[in-house]
This record gives C-alpha cells, structure tokens and sequence, in this order.
C-alpha cells in the first residue's frame, strides 16, 4: 500500500497551487484546493494505473469491455481516497489545517454520464471490476452536457443543461494517440478483387473523430486501477471543409452532447443511432488494436478478449466486430461470426416490450449502411440455420429483421452465447415470457446475475456513523467483505447496538433535515417517519401509487381534525424523461399536492412532501442515509431489478414492496417479518393480462375513499392541475390503469397503516433494521462481478497470475 505522509501531502497541494493557480495555500479557494488535491490523488492513483496496464500487456490476460451507453459515477475524490486508503489521512490533513473536507467535495461537479439505475449499475460494476483486481475496463460516451440538470418551475420540470465540464473535470485524460476515425452514412458497395473476393468500397461518408478521455478506476486497496474510456467527438482534418454552416457542425456536437437525444421526431432519432454507433465503433477499433499489439491469431480473440452489452444501446458491437473481422481482417463469415458469438455477451434490462429497442430499417440503411448489411445477413443466415431445426412460426417470431423494423435485443441475443436478466423473478420472467422464444430456441444462454451495489460507497462513504458503529460492534473486516455483515446478527437484543444504530440514523436524519430547509426552505422534523421513493419518474414505478395514499392519508386528518398520526415526510428525487408527457405531468402533480399540503396548518405538520430537484448520486448520498421506508413499489413483474433498494436496505431502511425484481431476493434475505409486502404477485398480473377482465372503473365505483382520493385530481381540490389532473384521472379510468394502481390500493395503504404502528416500537423496528443491514452483504457488487467473470466472461484477477 502507497504511504503517504502528512507533510508530503501538504506540500504536494502548496506545490499544485503555486504551479497552477499562483498562489498559497492559505489564500486558495475550496475550488482551487479541490482541484489541487486532485490532482496530487490522480498523480498517485496514475503510477498504479501505469502499472497496472503494464501488467496486463506482460501476462497477456483476457479483459473485459463493459459497453454501456450510461455510467453515472457521480464524485469521484472521497471514493478514490477510499480506494487508495488515503481517506482519513486526507480528511485529518485538511482539518489540521482548518479545511472541511465536505467543503472541498462540494466543488466536485458530479459526472452526469447517466440516467439512473442503469448508469450507476455500470459504474458500480467499474469499482467492483477493479476491486476484485479484474481485468476489465469501461466503454462509454464523455457527453458535454449528461442528461439534464432539472429545476422545478411553478410545479413543472424544467430541463437545463447541466454543463458538468464546465471547468474541466480533474480525473480524466485526454489520450489523442489513441484517437480513431467513425465512418458513417454515404454508400456502400462491393468491387471484386483480382483474387475473385469481394471488397468493401465505401462513398460520400462522413467522418468523425473519435478522442478518447480515460478516467482511472480504482481498486479497493488492492493496487489495480481500470480504465474507464469515454469517447468525446470532433471534427477530424480532412473533414473540415465539409462542415461549414454553424448548423452543420452543431449537428455533429449534438452527437455526444446529451444523453438521450429526443427520439420523438426523425433528426432527435437520427443522432441517437450515430450516437450508438459512434462509440461502439471507437470502443471495438480500439480494442482490436490492443488485441493486434499482442501478435496473436485472430482464432485466439475469445480466449483474450470479452465484450458485454450492457442493455441494447451497444447491440451494434455485434455487426461492427463483424465488420473489422470481413471487412479488414478478411476472415471469412465462419470464422468471423464464430469469433463474435464468443466474444460477445448481453445484459437485458426490461420486462417492457416498449423499452426493448428497434430501428427502421429505412433509419439504418441511412446512417449506418454497413451495418444494415451485415445485420441482414446474419437474419438471413440465422433463418436458414435454424429452418431444419425449429418451425417456421418460432423462427420468424425471433428474427432480427421483421417487416420495416430491426430488432436489436433479437441481434443482441442471437450475436452473443449469454443472456442474463438482472433479477432471479426477471431472469424466469426472461425465459418463460419475455424472451421465450429465445429459450427455446438457445436454453443454455440464459442465465441470471441478480444486480449488486458498490457498498464502500452507499455505507462507508455516505453514513459514516453507521459504518463507526458497526466497526465499534463486529470489526473492520466487513468494510474488506461485506458478507461479514451477517456478524451484526449477533447483536439482536443487544439493546445498547439498537440504541447506537437508532442514533446513527438520527444524526443522518437531521442533516438531512437541515439540507432540505437549506435548499427549499420547508422545516420538516427529523423525528418524523422518512419514506423515500427515488428512482426515475416512470408509470410503472408507481409514484402515482404512493401519492394516492398521502392524499388518503391527507383526506382522513381533514375529515378527523382530532385524529393524530405519526408525523411523516414523503421524499421524492425523480427525472422525467424529456418527452415523457405523462411523467412530466405526475411531477407537475405531486408538486401542487406538497404545496397544497406543506402549508396546511390544520394538519399540524403531520404530514411533509418534499420533492427534491435534480436527483443525482451526489443526493442519494444524502437521502439514502436518513430513510425509514424504502417505497419499492412498482407492479410486479416490470421492474427488472432495482438497486435503490440494495442501498437503502444496506442503510437500515424497511422495505415497502412489490413482489417484484430483487424485492423478492431481498424478502429471502431478510425474512417476511422485517419487510412490507403488498399488492398483486406477478401471476396474478399476467391472469389479469390472459383473461381481460381487469376493470378499474368497478373497483372506483365499488371504493368510496378511491372515489375521494381521484375526484380530487378533477374537482379543484387540488390547485393549480386542470389539465394534468384531468390527465391522471383519464388513464386510471378512462384507459383502465394500466399498472393497476386501484388495484393494489388498499393493500399498500394497509401495508402504510402497518409502518405507523410498527415504527411506534422503536426497539422492535431498530432489531429490523438491524436485521436488514446485515443481510445486505449478498447484494454487493463485488459479488455479481465475480459471477460474471466466472459464468460469463472467464476473467481472472490479475494477482492470480502474479502468484503463479
């Protein structure tokens, strides 16, 4: 491990800020600091990178590339401190010297490279990867602008752009050697060569320039730093002269400006598949010029080489692989389709037909003409290698070219030899709905890898005094292995630990508190009940569901001036997609409703909503610590896995859930007596789904509290939501609530009256938490990866090696 002392330290940042800023350490802002203490973390940090790299080229080892179209790794200085072991020495350092390290933290911007669930998940996974000292490295886009910083405005999202790069962002580096050229649109053709074969000819292509800008993943203590590439787009010289116009050379920036370009009109559609293939392109020319560095046969591409499409947005590594193999390789179509399929590997995401990503062929045959053809050939061949084996219905059905559409989960299944669904219940839901086609057809590609989190993370770095009270109880050796979170158990009725745990708690409460008077200027008690629903603002994740209940709840105090209740506040943190009409309109709702009932004094403060803007990692770090209730409410079976629930269980948090993604897994680990359950299980969903006979406009005319609750999204109770109430209560009833809220309503508002009561025994609710955190262990990061690398990447660490 790398010593360092405190004065190398101090003269290191006073070194750093007279280079880069002129001036003494005395005199520097906390930005100035920030900046320079990175830069002495990154320099430390590099020598392992450096050595790292080294070590893999020397023993040649099979990497790993994740492709992921999101990484959301939030800030990076406390975590790689940790990583690098210099944490409490930094933070003793900088408070010798009068300097708060939370302040300096403050000036990091976060890296807003994702979305949710699915970004983080990757950059869980790049801290695991490195952590368990595998060979494995990130491939991702280094967007100007992330997705969007959101602002509420008169209720409503407002979507800015969130120039995160604004003043440079101190971890990366800028890698111009390692540059490469992205072809895309024009023409394509074939010539025959003198020696009878067919070669590629290409015209009127655009060309882009692809820079890679690599970030150093550090491994937990252990010496390994990763890689991290993101690729930032430019103009390459020769191309100069064709983009003259401001608008032409907009166009081409917009391809790595956001996330999620607007894909509800045919431009927005447009840079979203050159976006995708853009950094496939980059990612796969990139790799198979290290892999040509090695001096190795093409044949041994799969015993060094791994590639996993982290959801379909990469799917296009499939033909682009296939493409440098046919098109520069020259192998022929057997070896090259041979090798791909063994490379390549796919993580599917979704239960949601609709999230499932297709491309019109006409769309595809514009901007990227190879890769049409070379996707049709593979349909082509893949109909006629299974027309002896399987009927033509079962073939058809799984095509990756049907009609005027291309189906890239089709292309990702087909084009790799594993499928894994990221939850056990949408693992079987994969095979048995979802996908069965595909498991008829492949049975032994499926398989399932139930998500994890990077617990140094959401424990040691977000709730500093949780993690000291369980190094006070069970030792240190759960911050090296979180499975020795199960030591905890012992400590059941050990009232002084209860005791400690609910103090704990309560110090992240009040910080909270006071972070959400700071920053909406609504007081709210810390001594009150914390339920927390974050995640994205989706239909089928049931924020609707959640504000029915605290209109119920609202409705009965009015009814009952007399009546009192626990106090409770209700945090929401929620990004609606930018298009997403119906999302946007639930914000704008639950918004009016906080307004509506944070300043009704009759009420007595029993009841806050708080909605906090812009949900990031950066405020999940604050959130997660200080929750009671984690709201997991989604329908079951259309969540594929979820992760907010891993960390705030971790936390201490009671789960309120669904039947649904890892819910099930965590009710396994923790018994059914320390969660909530409630609601529909996934077959009764599906039975509603095979018999038709859902009605929602029954259960409203059969339920006098639900007649309440909707008529007041319609009836003016509710100010300031004429069109978006009139929208709400249109698709409950009108539209038959597709996620069967009505449905589920009284049991999750039993389940709520079962938090109240429960909560009020404080010892009994504090051994559930107990119970909870120390069943955490099973949903750690470091665990999936391992099981990826060894089911489905067969990658080994690299001190394996080195002890050989």
């Amino acid at each position: 491990m790398f010593m360092l002392t405190k004065k190398e330290l101090i003269a290191e940042l006073r070194k750093n800020l007279q280079e880069d800023y002129a001036i003494e350490l005395e005199d520097a802002t906390s930005e100035e600091i920030f900046f320079s203490l990175g830069s002495a973390i990154k320099g430390i940090s590099n020598q392992k990178w450096q050595k790292t790299w080294k070590n893999y080229l020397k023993e040649q080892q099979k990497q790993v590339y994740y492709f992921s179209i999101e990484f959301l790794p939030g800030k990076l200085l406390k975590s790689n401190l940790l990583n690098l072991g210099l944490y409490e020495l930094v933070k003793e350092t900088l408070a010798d010297l009068t300097i708060d390290l939370e302040e300096i933290v403050e000036q990091e911007k976060d890296m807003a490279l994702g979305n949710g669930g699915l970004g983080r998940l990757a950059s869980c996974f790049m801290d695991a990867i490195a952590s368990k000292g595998l060979p494995g490295n990130g491939n991702g886009i280094r967007y100007n602008y992330g997705l969007f910083k959101q602002q509420f405005v008169d209720g409503y999202q407002v979507e800015l752009p969130d120039d995160w790069l604004k003043k440079g962002n101190v971890w990366e580096i800028r890698r111009d050697s390692k540059a490469v050229d992205v072809h895309y649109g024009g023409n394509v053709f074939f010539e025959k060569k003198e020696d009878g074969h067919l070669k590629v000819q290409y015209e009127n292509q655009r060309i882009l320039r692809a820079v890679p800008y690599d970030t150093g993943m550090i491994g937990y203590q252990n010496n390994i730093v990763n890689t991290m590439r993101l690729w930032g787009v430019e103009i390459p010289h020769s191309e100069e002269g064709k983009y003259r116009s401001i608008e032409e050379r907009r166009v081409l920036e917009d391809i790595t400006a956001v996330l999620y370009p607007d894909d509800s009109n045919e431009k927005g559609r447009c840079i979203r598949l050159i976006q995708e293939y853009f950094f496939v392109s980059a990612g796969i020319q990139s790799i198979l010029r290290y892999y040509q560095r090695l001096g190795l046969s093409p044949s041994l591409l799969s015993e060094k080489i791994a590639i996993h499409i982290n959801d379909t947005h990469p799917a296009l590594c499939i033909p682009e692989f296939m493409r440098i193999l046919l098109d520069e390789w020259e192998l022929s179509w057997e070896q090259a389709w041979d090798i791909t399929s063994k490379v390549m590997s796919y993580t599917n995401h979704t239960i949601l037909a609709e999230a499932l990503e297709k491309w019109p062929i006409s769309l595809m045959k514009n901007v990227v003409p190879r890769m049409f053809q070379i996707i049709e050939e593979i349909d082509r061949r893949y109909v006629l290698s299974m027309s002896a084996i399987h009927s033509d219905e079962l073939i058809q059905r799984t095509r990756i070219v049907q009609g005027s559409t291309i189906h890239m989960a089709h292309l990702a299944i087909i084009g790799s030899h594993s499928t894994n669904g990221v939850a056990k219940l949408h693992s079987d839901l994969l095979k048995s709905v979802v996908l069965h086609d595909f498991y008829v057809i492949f049975p032994d590609r499926f398989n399932n890898k139930t998500n994890g989190i990077a617990q140094r993370r959401w424990l040691q770095l977000a709730n500093e005094p949780l993690s000291k009270v369980l190094d006070d109880t069970i030792g240190h050796t759960w911050r090296q292995d979180s499975s020795n979170l199960k030591l905890l158990m012992n400590y059941q009725k050990d009232t002084s630990v209860l005791a400690k745990l609910a103090a704990a708690k309560q110090t992240k409460k009040i910080e909270l508190a006071d972070f959400i008077e700071a920053n909406t200027g609504i007081i709210v008690n810390p001594e009150a009940i914390f339920d927390v629903q974050i995640k994205r603002l989706h239909a089928y994740k049931r924020q609707l569901l959640n504000l029915l209940h605290i209109l119920k709840q609202y409705f009965d105090l009015k009814d009952h001036p007399e009546k009192r209740i626990h106090p409770r506040v209700y945090i929401f943190g929620a990004k609606a997609a930018p298009s997403y009409h119906y999302a946007k309109s639930i914000i704008k709702v639950i918004n009016e409703v906080a307004s509506l009932i944070n300043h009704d004094a009759t009420i007595h403060d029993q009841i806050k909503i708080i909605f906090l803007p812009n949900y990031n990692v950066s405020l999940a770090e604050k959130i997660i610590p200080a929750a009671d209730v984690s709201e997991q409410i989604s329908l079951a079976s259309k969540e594929a896995s979820g992760t907010s629930n891993m960390k705030l269980m971790l936390n201490g948090a009671i789960t309120l859930a669904t039947l649904d993604g890892a819910n099930i897994e965590i009710r396994d680990a923790v018994g059914d007596e320390n969660i909530v359950i409630f609601g529909l299980s996934e077959a009764q969903v599906y039975a509603y789904y095979e018999n038709k006979n859902y009605s929602s406009i029954e259960i409203y005319e059969k339920n006098p509290m639900i007649q309440r609750v909707l008529n007041a999204f319609i009836n003016g109770e509710i100010p300031n939501i004429e069109q978006e109430g009139r929208e709400i209560f249109d698709s409950l009833l009108t539209y038959n609530d597709e996620y069967f809220l009505l449905r589920d309503f009284d049991s999750y508002c039993a389940a709520q009256s079962r938090i109240e009561q429960e909560y009020q025994n404080s010892t009994d609710w504090q051994r559930r938490c107990l119970i909870n955190i120390a069943n955490a262990g099973v949903f750690s990061a470091d665990e999936t990866v391992q099981q990826y690398a060894d089911d489905i990447w067969h990658i080994e660490p690299l001190f394996a090696h080195e002890s050989k």
